[in-house]
């Protein structure tokens, strides 16, 4: 069962698509102070952290990790506003980016997926070696929503080991009905985007990594196909189905142990708000909904950046 969230949209963008086009767009925040943090992962690929540590952080204090959504970085809006709210706390903000992207773009030989839940396990591990006594909470925001979620399943108890709570925002916990909503001809202007950005990433990835077997990627490729035809094949899955199956968070989100956040708006046009309707959760997983605010837009009345004070209050009640 869900609790819903009261959320009065900007007068002046009430709708779905304007919530969400705004709210990705709107962007005054200058990139906060941070220092590249390096891990190596097990096929010697590397991400890089955007680490942001407030004046006089010491290695008891909190820290969270937060990680981008589809070809987003450490320098997207969301990452940069919560970035700087959590420095003002006296919290470290640690911005994860994926494997390519942002400051660890021609790091990483092999790509990023939405279910690529052992990448964040890596970066978990060397933080704790570095700051084990530092309390953390993983936030992944959209497609890394998913990825968080299906962590904190995999790890069930031993979740508690490394983390005080993990916090979802949109996630896309079932991948078939997120590209079945991304397909449809109302949401075309997303699709092209993603596409868009995809593109170049794939021709930067050759580029760098010319060895690579050449990919040709038709003009008017749709995204269920580039997930069929390069992401599954580069990422070891038989094809997209067996990808989506495999990497969708919804059938283990009970199998969480710590406290968990999870937020969806009813209005958001690329993901399903409904997949964990009738799922019986565990106490410690809170399923929140909101009538408007589109596809992480929640661009409010009375508090422009509405999600980022919610986050906030989340991230607090953790320590």
């Amino acid at each position: 069962m869900s609790i819903e969230l009261p959320f009065d949209p900007f007068p002046l963008f009430p709708g779905s698509h304007q919530q969400t086009i705004i709210g990705t767009i709107f962007h005054l925040h200058r990139q906060p102070l941070s220092f590249r943090k390096l891990v190596q992962l097990p096929d010697n690929d590397q991400l890089a952290l955007e680490v942001t540590t407030p004046e006089g952080w010491k290695k008891t204090d909190p820290t969270v990790i937060m990680i981008h959504g589809l070809c987003g970085s450490h320098r997207s809006p969301y990452l940069v506003r919560m970035t700087k709210l959590l420095e003002k706390r006296g919290i470290r903000a640690i911005r994860l980016n994926l494997r390519g992207c942002g400051s660890g773009k021609g790091l990483a030989r092999n790509i990023y997926h939405c279910g690529i839940s052992e990448d964040v396990l890596e970066v978990l591990k060397a933080l704790q070696l570095e700051t084990p006594s530092s309390p953390m909470v993983l936030m992944g925001f959209s497609m890394s929503g998913n990825i968080v979620l299906k962590l904190a399943a995999e790890l069930q108890e031993k979740a508690g080991q490394f983390l005080q709570k993990v916090i979802a925002l949109n996630p896309p916990i079932d991948l078939s009905s997120s590209v079945e909503l991304l397909s449809k001809r109302k949401n075309r202007i997303y699709e092209l985007y993603f596409m868009r950005h995809l593109r170049a990433d794939i021709a930067f990835r050759h580029r760098t990594f010319p060895d690579l077997e050449p990919f040709h990627f038709p003009r008017n490729m749709r995204f269920a196909d580039f997930e069929n035809d390069y992401i599954a094949p580069q990422s070891g899955f038989n094809d997209a189905v067996d990808y989506r199956q495999k990497s969708s968070s919804y059938k283990i989100i009970p199998n969480i142990t710590i406290p968990c956040e999870i937020l969806f708006s009813k209005d958001d046009p690329i993901i399903c708000s409904t997949t964990l309707d009738g799922v019986i959760l565990p106490d410690n997983i809170n399923l929140y909904k909101t009538n408007k605010g589109g596809h992480m837009g929640y661009l409010g009345r009375r508090r422009f950046h509405w999600m980022d004070q919610v986050l906030m209050n989340w991230v607090e009640s953790s320590f």
